[in-house]
């Protein structure tokens, strides 16, 4: 049988002329036009109806709708150079050393040098010094004075409180590396880990159903800025036979990335929320769920080993 798909144009326009004639008293039979072959009658019939007849569209689909946050936080201290990376700095530096010019600072040594030479010279006159008589601060002292600042620092600690303890709750944790917020949800009878998700209701864009989910979980607690506005992935899953009809198959969750800017969950219990590594994302989530996870989660630690 022919497919009625390259004939829809056609069956547009030729709606538009029929319509106007049963003004005129002519009876039109769809199947009899020209050009229409019986399987597209049913599409052509339905153009022919007057606008704001038509009867509402049908359900294409049996899936819930799901709009999901990936709430990321940023690195906040780079992390530790592995060998090939401190291998290709040395190699900058000593370019950097070989073609760059002398700075102020080595200028001034070179100034000092040549001060002291004519210092130490027989015929030293000291009357053609331009600061005779004023206390001069040289080069040299400037570097005890800053190699002194330089053993009173103290960096802050890389591993934090929290590593040592393996808490996972806080922000305060694994601070050279992206964190992802996972949320514990009861789901029928289980409670399992999640991305936060919310249903979506009708009139909603599903970037507004994730930024909605955002909101209800942290309330003004978390700021964060949405990345773009298409969903960065996807995941579907059936319901189990038991449960499952034609109108009702199963759930779609569309997953968009959002950075959190400033904030951390201080209402939520502790035990209901973590903050994890790409890594340690399979410490918690179903393998499927991670699955589709890890397709769009980039984790920059392991670009070299």
């Amino acid at each position: 049988p022919s497919s009625p798909g390259p004939q829809m144009s056609g069956i547009a326009n030729m709606a538009a002329a029929l319509r106007r004639l049963p003004a005129l008293g002519v009876s039109v039979s769809v199947t009899a036009a020209r050009g229409v072959s019986a399987s597209a009658a049913p599409a052509a019939r339905a153009l022919l109806q007057p606008e704001g007849s038509r009867g509402p569209e049908p359900a294409v689909s049996g899936w819930q709708l799901c709009g999901a946050v990936c709430l990321q936080r940023a690195a906040v201290v780079s992390r530790e150079r592995n060998g090939m990376e401190s291998a290709f700095t040395r190699l900058l530096e000593q370019m950097e050393l070989e073609k760059s010019l002398y700075s102020d600072h080595e200028l001034r040594v070179f100034e000092d040098e040549e001060r002291i030479r004519r210092r130490q010279a027989n015929n030293y006159d000291s009357d053609e010094e331009e600061d005779a008589g004023q206390d001069i601060v040289t080069s040299q002292d400037l570097e005890d004075v800053w190699e002194q600042k330089l053993r009173r620092f103290k960096p802050a600690a890389r591993v934090q409180e929290a590593d040592k303890r393996n808490d996972r709750s806080t922000l305060n944790r694994r601070l050279d590396e992206k964190l992802l917020l996972l949320v514990k949800e009861k789901v029928g009878e289980e409670e399992i880990w999640l991305l936060p998700q919310s249903y979506w209701t009708p009139g909603e864009t599903m970037r507004q159903t994730a930024e909605r989910t955002l909101s209800t979980l942290a309330g003004n607690e978390l700021q964060a800025v949405f990345m773009g506005n298409a969903p960065t992935g996807v995941y579907k899953y059936k319901y189990p036979r038991a449960i499952r009809t034609s109108s009702n198959v199963g759930t779609k969750v569309f997953f968009f990335k959002a950075l959190l800017i400033n904030g951390d969950l201080q209402t939520r219990k502790k035990e209901d929320h973590v903050w994890v590594t790409k890594s340690e994302l399979k410490d918690y989530l179903k393998p499927n769920y991670l699955k589709q996870v890890n397709r769009f989660i980039f984790d920059s630690s392991t670009t070299y080993v």
